[in-house]
């Protein structure tokens, strides 16, 4: 290195000269001597010292010298003569031109190789190359604390939106330490302190693709960045720069508002603008996509009949409750709650106070698909007593609301809840096939099998609007209780946020696997007109009396039990509702106050007591009766626990904890109990009674 440093390298006949400054080995001709300018020079950019006579210089740092001194004479003049004191942007860039330093510093930084002429991250030769940028290089300097040294080259296929790629940075291969120039650290500071600039400025900027991840844009917008670029697109021209705000960030800050309910100061914070500002910036994007994105993705006249039931219907409701030769649309209604606030206009307060809710809202009325698309959102409505579901549809469809009438046609099907049953008459009339769970006649305690077949029959399509309310809800703006003031806007937002679902969302219940649906829709008919043997069994025998004739499950081998995957549990269940509620009605019943127990006579028919999830003071009995390899029949005593197409939630817990779940490690059954973190008033200790406790000093031994 000593060698080096006086620009002579030894170790053959002819020793070779070195240039000072860039390290390069010279030929005679390249060759140029230091004067006393030079090292004037060199002393004052690099701190570097010709220590020797024989040290030289090539000629192409030589020219770099004289044009920067060029340079530096000019400016000099310029100055004097009061031109200007900022450098022109032919002169800065002339300036960035200027030679690098050599390496002089040793990091502790872990750093890749020096090269240009193959891909520093996974080392494939040239040409096909780009050079890696200062900003990428900083970014994987900020987020990996490794070093890129500049004028390194990669393949484009590592980069995107100009930025490493994820994978791409994990294949980097780094040295521990660095040894670096000046030139390098310099650099390295300026994209820093441009870094910490550009987030001073502005903590949330949308108007910068790189700036944020497209995790970042789901996380605050609740779409991704190709989501949002697109919706940007689609109201352009509708919406103003302004000098406080651009397109970009007035889109953004809507759905930021939409998506995490934030107040308007918190929102004015993070996007460095006034509440004023923000509101302008929230009117305006709600009136621009209701203009042209809304009508292209919501309403009965932005999709046809056939699109619907080609597009967006299972085929196990089609085989359930309709029929492709029919050319039948099914359609699922329900009515979802925004709640607002207290009004100081009386009339309003009693019109929007719900008793069924308890507090003030409004109801906009939500029309999906058996897949979960949002045909139509129509309302809102108001929420007291001549506003129930059934009064809403009939205004819908009496008032011809979007043309609903002359879009529907006869056998199309309405699958409703219970709170439609007076419109029946009306669809009735219209030709119109309404499907809704069975009612509890009079005097009864219990569905009777038919009924609760039935009504599974429903569930098993309806879920999904109640599904489709929970997608709005995640909106959380919507899910808060709204000031008055939002009232005349309430039912835009509700149009907006289901239009960006249907546009960007995948569907809540896919209708791709045409054969599986079919296969399950045939099994649930085929059970929906049996019988189920077991309750007859359990009332012809008076099973519900008789104690006597029932043993512990601690006398009866419970290996017997089948075990079950989780395929076979579906299978019995007819679907994962009851299962994922399974392991909450177990977790109460695992310290043995609900025993198991079997017939003294049969071993294979268990008996077993569930606590209601709802009522403390009420207990359900079920039985099982099973074989070797499966579960044959099921009855409980609850109002749905007569059905033989799938099961009540009681059944399939113990069915699941028996078959499968009692096997495994975890005895809390991933439950967790909340109780002993909080205080029970009615836990009070007993008093003890003064004169039974020992008081003063005792008697001495006689």
């Amino acid at each position: 290195m000593r060698y080096v440093q006086y620009g002579i390298m030894p170790g053959h006949k002819k020793d070779y000269f070195l240039c000072i400054l860039c390290s390069k080995r010279t030929k005679p001709s390249d060759r140029r001597k230091i004067n006393q300018n030079i090292r004037k020079y060199l002393r004052r950019k690099f701190l570097i010292e010709a220590p020797s006579e024989n040290s030289v210089i090539c000629n192409r740092c030589r020219h770099v010298y004289r044009t920067e001194t060029q340079e530096t004479k000019r400016s000099d003049v310029c100055t004097h003569v009061a031109c200007t004191s900022v450098l022109s942007s032919e002169d800065q860039n002339k300036q960035k031109r200027s030679m690098s330093s050599p390496p002089s510093v040793s990091l502790p930084l872990a750093s890749t190789a020096k090269s240009h002429a193959y891909c520093c991250v996974c080392k494939k030769p040239g040409p096909k190359l780009v050079v890696v940028a200062a900003e990428r290089r900083t970014a994987v300097f900020v987020e990996k604390n490794i070093l890129i040294p500049p004028g390194n080259r990669c393949c484009p296929a590592h980069l995107h939106d100009g930025m490493f790629t994820s994978d791409a940075v994990k294949q980097l291969q780094t040295t521990e330490n660095s040894f670096v120039n000046r030139t390098t650290i310099t650099d390295l500071l300026q994209q820093m302190r441009l870094l910490c600039q550009r987030n001073e400025k502005q903590c949330l900027d949308f108007d910068d693709a790189k700036a944020l991840t497209d995790t970042d844009y789901k996380s605050l917008l609740g779409i991704t960045k190709a989501n949002f670029r697109e919706l940007c697109d689609s109201v352009e021209g509708l919406i103003k720069n302004t000098p406080a705000r651009s397109l970009t960030t007035s889109v953004a800050i809507f759905f930021c508002k939409m998506k995490t309910g934030l107040s308007n100061v918190i929102l004015s914070t993070l996007f460095r603008t006034s509440k004023s500002s923000l509101r302008r910036a929230i009117s305006a994007v709600r009136k621009a996509l209701l203009i042209k994105f809304v009508p292209e993705n919501l309403g009965f006249t932005h999709i046809s009949r056939e699109e619907i039931i080609n597009k967006h219907t299972r085929p196990l409701a089609q085989t359930l409750f309709g029929s492709i030769e029919k050319n039948q649309v099914i359609l699922v209604l329900d009515g979802t709650y925004i709640y607002v606030n207290k009004s100081n206009n009386f009339h309003f307060q009693r019109r929007s106070y719900s008793i069924h809710k308890g507090r003030p809202l409004i109801k906009p009325m939500v029309v999906v698909t058996t897949t979960g698309y949002f045909v139509s959102i129509l309302g809102p409505y108001l929420a007291d007593r001549s506003n129930n579901d059934a009064s809403i549809l009939s205004h819908i469809i009496n008032s011809n609301a979007e043309s609903i009438r002359s879009w529907l046609n006869e056998d199309d099907v309405f699958v409703v809840d219970r709170g439609f049953r007076d419109a029946l008459p009306l669809l009735a009339d219209l030709g119109i096939q309404a499907e809704m769970p069975t009612f509890l006649k009079a005097g009864q305690k219990q569905m009777s099998t038919e009924d609760a077949n039935m009504s599974r029959l429903v569930t098993k399509v309806r879920w999904v609007v109640e599904s489709s309310n929970a997608r709005i809800k995640r909106w959380r703006y919507l899910d808060r209780v709204l000031p008055t003031n939002q009232i005349p806007n309430i039912g835009d937002y509700v149009r907006i946020v289901c239009a960006v679902s249907n546009k960007f969302s995948p569907p809540l219940s896919s209708c791709t696997s045409k054969d599986e649906d079919d296969a399950e829709a045939a099994k649930m008919l085929h059970l929906s007109k049996q019988v189920n043997h077991l309750k007859t069994f359990v009332d012809e025998n008076g099973l519900q009396r008789k104690t006597a004739v029932w043993k512990s499950a601690s006398e009866v081998d419970l290996e017997s039990f089948p075990r079950l995957d989780d395929e076979e549990l579906r299978n019995l269940t007819c679907g994962t509702y009851q299962l994922k509620l399974s392991s909450s009605y177990m977790q109460e019943h695992l310290d043995g106050e609900s025993d198991i127990y079997f017939h003294e006579e049969d071993n294979t028919l268990l008996r077993a007591k569930i606590q209601s999830r709802h009522i403390s003071s009420k207990k359900y009995q079920l039985w099982i009766h099973y074989s070797e390899s499966t579960v044959e029949s099921w009855y409980c005593t609850c109002r749905a626990g007569a059905r033989v197409v799938g099961m009540c939630s009681h059944i399939a817990a113990v069915i699941w904890y028996l078959s499968s779940a009692r096997y495994g490690s975890d005895k809390s059954l991933g439950v967790r109990d909340w109780c002993k973190h909080v205080l029970d008033a009615a836990d009070i200790p007993a008093s003890v009674d003064e004169s039974d406790s020992d008081s003063g000093e005792s008697l001495p031994e006689e």
